[in-house]
């Protein structure tokens, strides 16, 4: 059992920190507003601290999951930031979504002081992160990966390790543009299906078990059905998410018409005042166009 630091304590951060914990880690957490770090200490009998750079003393691993690059930037060299408080040796595990630059340019400062830095972005949403079943996706160092997959197996059902600094936030990015294009397909059948008259929970019982079937269909057709977002990964992220994946693909020359095309497409779903909404709420955005 290990020393672990969690930094960022959002709806992924505050259940995994959580795991920890159960897994007999000794955790220390931070939050941007202290009071969740201190409720979630007195949930879990862990500790906090007022800064980065308090939470991660004597630490052996450090996780963070925060909002964005701004973020990652700001926790890790930031005033106060984790990297001032890690001793040599110590590993930062980065399960923020965040571009392959910024990883690794935090790649490079923390080896400057010693420091290894993994990225390790997660799919699998609230749900998966409450139940401990996230899949992660790793870039990084094999020597710090390795030291590092044991104390994600406390949240993580699927790890690997992909690659070199970077190769985690490429993998995610992969993920993203994947599920953009089967929640836009997934909202097109259950739209067509409304306006045709049948009832979708018998089309979907139909085809989910042969070739239209995907992880989408299976947990999010009732609520589609329904006109229920209130859960779930929301639009906000979405967006910033498919912000990263086309800015990659002008550098690498990849053709994403269709992730492009998504992406506008929740453009929509905003000015219907649907940030928050969980990102199956394409289907909204149809029905509202009639």
């Amino acid at each position: 059992m290990a020393k672990v630091a969690f930094l960022g304590l959002g709806v992924m951060g505050y259940p995994m920190a959580g795991h920890l914990v159960k897994a007999g880690h000794e955790v220390t957490v931070y939050n941007r507003t202290t009071a969740k770090a201190e409720a979630w200490a007195k949930a879990h009998g862990g500790s906090f601290g007022a800064t980065p750079e308090e939470a991660v003393q004597g630490a052996a691993f450090v996780m963070a999951c925060v909002g964005n690059d701004d973020d990652l930037r700001t926790v890790c060299v930031g005033e106060n930031g984790a990297f001032a408080g890690m001793s040599e040796g110590t590993i930062f595990v980065d399960h923020t979504t965040v571009s392959a630059k910024v990883t690794r340019e935090m790649y490079a400062a923390g080896k400057e002081r010693g420091v290894s830095f993994v990225d390790a972005p997660i799919s699998g949403g609230q749900a998966g992160a409450e139940n401990g079943v996230l899949s992660i996706m790793c870039g990084g160092d094999v020597v710090a990966y390795e030291a590092a997959e044991p104390v994600m197996d406390a949240y993580g059902r699927t790890i690997k390790r992909l690659g070199e600094s970077g190769a985690g936030q490429l993998t995610k990015m992969v993920n993203q543009i994947c599920i953009a294009g089967l929640v836009q397909g997934l909202s097109e059948g259950l739209h067509f299906a409304e306006k045709a008259g049948l009832d979708g929970r018998a089309v979907v019982e139909v085809i989910s078990g042969g070739a239209a079937g995907s992880w989408q269909m299976a947990n999010r057709y009732e609520t589609m059905i329904d006109d229920e977002f209130d859960h779930g990964f929301a639009v906000d992220w979405m967006r910033k998410d498919l912000g990263i994946c086309l800015a990659t693909a002008n550098e690498n020359g990849a053709s994403l018409p269709v992730t492009a095309l998504v992406d506008q497409f929740y453009k929509d779903v905003q000015k219907l005042g649907g940030g928050r909404w969980d990102t199956s709420s394409l289907i909204k955005r149809l029905r509202a166009m009639g």
